[in-house]
């Protein structure tokens, strides 16, 4: 029997209706955004923006806006920068503290949890960081270049896993997991790189301050620190110290990301326990307005229990790094004034090394290490045994973009030659890996099959 319908029941009013034109402005870029590739796509956008502006009759805009000097005063004394230096050495650390807590994510409950999970991306990411560096030692040896050896040891995960997305169906989750992987060791083996080769000299003093910070930040750890202001007054402080000590200061992003608690406080069984016993005996009370609020903040509480701190800052923080931060830097580093080169400047030794390290090096490192770890019965082969797949997943890996230009800036700091001609070469060899790549993977390898 149907129950009649409640006429006394007040009625819901029609939303109103969305404007045509909002419809039109918004749902181009609401799909973008929930493209799995669209981080990458639009890097890649502010990098061919960057070069076109370079090379235009605008050009004296695009130098003069990121070589702007700003100002910054605080207790009596003055700090001067460019605003190129406030991308790359300020907002590129909330960069690294998104990788931080990405390592930290996958140590603790994803693909590196375990060694024998960890190890076959981890041989591959050893193949592909030493077979480029040699490469372009190789080429560059004997050259005031050799600063740039560690240039093409570092694959972009942004511009890697959005190529991948781009042929999907004939790649697999297998290999996406291996590449993503893979790059994460990479950022890793870059992180060591840069504060063991790139920093400024050494100062005892305040690296045993940078110490006492990270300390600090452990104990944030240890007794479980949810408030965001703590962990941003910490990190401001291993920044300030680690500049001062000689050590790069983004580093501080990835320590404060490491440091980020990963796991609940409490097991989530425990948690719904409690939970389900609560709102049964607070189901005659739910009719009271005045005690509503009380509830609705205790089960709010409860909830918050189940989800780690690692997981909440990543959430807010990703979508600023991925679609702002990143295409900011690759704007503000990717502009190239061609004027006077010609296809004979790809053949000098810097841009040559790192062309050479990043199509050749990486597939060769990647690719040979990877089967001759599969046939000493390391691991399976990953996507399902297809040498052709892994051949151009290898090759994807090439393309090599922010670390690359971040760590191009860091060997070449006060030689602009030598810098625009570290960026030419990163920008033609991660093109030519992207588009060879890609075109392996879409033309030569079968589709996967279902399994």
């Amino acid at each position: 029997m149907e129950t009649p319908p409640n006429t006394n029941a007040p009625r819901l009013r029609n939303p109103a209706p969305v404007p045509a034109l909002f419809r039109v402005a918004i749902a181009p870029l609401q799909a973008f955004f929930r493209l799995q590739a669209s981080s990458g796509i639009l890097l890649a956008l502010c990098a061919v923006v960057a070069m076109v502006w370079a090379n235009s009759r605008w050009a004296a805009s695009y130098v003069g806006l990121f070589g702007a000097r700003l100002e910054l005063g605080v207790a009596g004394s003055q700090v001067s920068f460019t605003f190129q230096q406030l991308i790359n050495d300020g907002l590129m650390t909330l960069f690294f503290f998104l990788v931080g807590m990405e390592v930290k994510r996958e140590l603790s409950s994803g693909e590196l949890r375990t060694l024998s999970r960890a190890m076959l991306p981890l041989i591959a990411a050893v193949g592909g960081m030493v077979v480029p560096a040699g490469l372009y030692a190789a080429i560059n040896a004997g050259t005031p270049a050799m600063a740039g050896w560690a240039i093409p040891m570092a694959t972009d995960i942004a511009f890697a896993i959005g190529c991948l997305t781009l042929v999907k169906a004939r790649v697999g989750h297998g290999l996406v997991v291996f590449l993503t992987a893979l790059a994460i060791f990479d950022d890793i083996g870059g992180i060591l790189v840069i504060a063991m080769f790139y920093g400024t000299g050494l100062h005892a003093e305040w690296l045993l301050a940078a110490a006492a910070v990270v300390g600090l930040l452990l104990a944030f750890n240890r007794f479980y620190v949810r408030n965001g202001l703590w962990w941003l007054l910490g990190g401001v402080a291993l920044w300030y110290t680690m500049h001062h000590g000689g050590i790069h200061a983004t580093l501080a992003g990835v320590v404060v990301g490491l440091c980020i608690p990963a796991r609940p406080t409490r097991p989530g069984r425990e948690v719904m326990e409690e939970l389900s016993t609560y709102l049964q005996g607070s189901i005659a009370k739910a009719e009271d307005e005045s005690m509503r609020g009380a509830q609705l903040l205790y089960i709010e509480e409860r909830l918050e229990e189940l989800e780690p701190p690692l997981n909440r800052f990543e959430h807010l923080w990703h979508s600023w790094v991925a679609y702002g931060i990143v295409p900011l830097f690759a704007l503000a580093n990717s502009g190239i004034s061609l004027e006077g080169m010609g296809w004979a400047d790809l053949l000098a030794p810097l841009p040559l090394g790192i062309i050479v390290g990043l199509f050749v090096g990486k597939q060769v490192g990647i690719f040979a290490f990877t089967v001759a770890a599969v046939k000493a019965g390391v691991s399976e082969m990953p996507g399902g045994g297809s040498l052709v797949r892994l051949h151009g997943v290898s090759v994807v890996a090439g393309i090599g973009f922010t670390v690359a230009l971040f760590v191009a800036g860091l060997a070449f700091a006060g030689k602009p030659e030598l810098l625009t001609e570290a960026k030419l070469g990163i920008l033609v060899g991660s093109l030519l890996s992207a588009v060879v790549g890609y075109a392996l993977l879409r033309f030569v390898a079968k589709p996967v099959t279902p399994a």
